[in-house]
């Protein structure tokens, strides 16, 4: 697959839905979700580069799955509610560097 936009996945996940998903769960469930997907992260990433040991149930999971698990929901919530990434993560980047443009430069603990 080739490199593809923010909006294009958001077409993408849309399209997808739309084909084989039937319709977009609710916002709320999405969300719950989310939190779900973001704590499978969380726990092979745990176990990967902090301190807890693997459990045999979890030897067989893909960092990149998950992450791109977390990705789609997203990309579900930004599509039920109207909002565009693409722009979104434009905007944050000015915000981000705006804010934080010395901050980490003048951190002496960095």
């Amino acid at each position: 697959m080739a490199d593809i936009t923010l909006q294009q996945a958001q077409e993408k996940v849309d399209q997808w839905i739309r084909t084989y998903g039937v319709r977009y769960f609710n916002e709320l469930t999405n969300m719950t979700i989310l939190t779900e997907e973001v704590g499978e992260l969380a726990r092979i990433m745990a176990r990967t580069y902090g301190e807890q040991s693997f459990k045999e149930s979890d030897k067989n999971r893909d960092l990149g799955d998950e992450m791109a698990d977390v990705l789609w929901v997203l990309i579900c919530l930004a599509n039920q509610t109207g909002v565009d990434l693409t722009a979104a993560f434009e905007k944050n980047m000015q915000k981000k560097t705006s804010r934080d443009k010395e901050r980490h430069i003048n951190n002496n603990k960095l």
